[in-house]
């Protein structure tokens, strides 16, 4: 699979009261609506790649969105009716009814993972004291408990086994989240995950 560009515009005058925020869409509308904003002079990002698709027997490469869902704008969150009235736009992502601004700094990392040429796709979230199930062919099935990341790669569960607590490392590509975070683990975390929640 392959990382594809993304879709901006210059910013609109009076950017500095600007901020990014995440815009729930309609499933599939990810385009249409990234351009709808965009002719309306709003900055929006679209991040992509590609994914090969069998079709009539003839594999095609189409474009799918990074963040399914999800289109990141700049605005003013107290002007926010016209980003609300867009086709396509059911919120912009927030706690309770404030909207929420993505990081600055996360924005720059999307643009540097598009603009980076790398293989990207969408994968899971996961989290210490999430609850997973590993997914690899000699331990499919097995439930427990992510305590520790090892590098870029490489994750720690434990597991338990007769009452009794085992730690395995193992790669992250091998396992898939299945619930929350426990509380007393999660709350040391500071990290902004899609989606909160979603305010008018």
């Amino acid at each position: 699979m392959e990382l594809q560009g993304l879709q901006q515009l210059i910013m609109s005058p009076g950017a500095e009261s600007q901020r990014w925020y995440a815009l729930q869409v309609r499933t599939r509308w990810e385009s249409s609506t990234a351009a709808i904003l965009s002719g309306k002079g709003y900055q929006t990002i679209l991040p992509t790649y590609k994914v090969r698709k069998r079709r009539m027997a003839k594999p095609r490469e189409l474009s799918a969105p990074l963040f399914p869902g999800y289109v990141f704008c700049q605005f003013d969150a107290a002007k926010r009716l016209p980003i609300l009235i867009t086709p396509g736009v059911i919120a912009v992502v927030g706690r309770g009814r404030i909207p929420l601004p993505v990081d600055d700094s996360e924005i720059a990392a999307i643009q540097k993972v598009v603009s980076s040429g790398f293989h990207a796709e969408p994968w899971p979230y996961l989290e210490l004291g999430q609850k997973i199930r590993i997914e690899s062919d000699i331990l499919r099935g097995l439930e427990g408990i992510l305590i520790s990341f090892k590098g870029n790669h490489r994750i720690v569960v434990s597991v338990s086994l007769l009452r009794r607590s085992v730690a395995l490392e193992i790669d992250r590509s091998c396992v898939r989240p299945l619930g929350l975070a426990q509380p007393a683990v999660a709350e040391s975390m500071t990290s902004y995950a899609l989606p909160e929640g979603v305010v008018a």
